[in-house]
């Protein structure tokens, strides 16, 4: 993929992240007294193991927002061309990409999303599945991405 975000955009993206999800850790010692910081996950590959890489360009558009499933529903099957970060703040998801493999991931998982790479999120649960997303993008760059429709022959 070719790299769209320049680097201070994504440090500043990274860092927002961060405060977002901090908790208790060594890494408190960063900040002034009172304030707490721990780690959820630190990685240089998505969900499948793809090395991250972030764009280039000079209309970066960051877009955070929360995302909702009931118990038993599905994203249904997306990819994304940019990077994509969550963290779940309840539920239990299951991710199946495209090759099969399935991820899992419970409340206080953080989520370093596959990039063009087709997958359904899955509320495998009896609670609600609540996400808060971020997704590391361009002006005119369309965050999710849906498949065209297969037409079918021979009702």
């Amino acid at each position: 993929m070719t790299s769209i975000l320049t680097p201070r955009i994504h440090a500043a993206c990274l860092m927002l992240i961060g405060l977002l999800l901090t908790a208790p850790s060594a890494f408190s010692a960063d900040y002034n007294s009172g304030v707490t910081a721990k780690v959820l996950t630190k990685t240089s590959v998505t969900g499948n193991g793809q090395k991250i890489s972030y764009p280039q360009t000079d209309r970066a558009e960051v877009t955070a927002m929360t995302v909702e499933l009931a118990p038993g529903a599905e994203t249904g099957w997306h990819k994304h061309p940019v990077p994509v970060y969550a963290y779940v703040v309840s539920g239990n998801l299951t991710v199946e990409l495209e090759e099969r493999k399935q991820l899992a991931f419970k409340a206080g998982d953080a989520i370093i999303e596959v990039v063009n790479t087709l997958h359904n999120g899955r509320n495998s649960g009896s609670e609600p599945v609540r996400l808060a997303v971020f997704y590391l993008g361009a002006e005119g760059v369309p965050n999710v991405i849906k498949p065209e429709p297969v037409a079918k022959y021979g009702k």
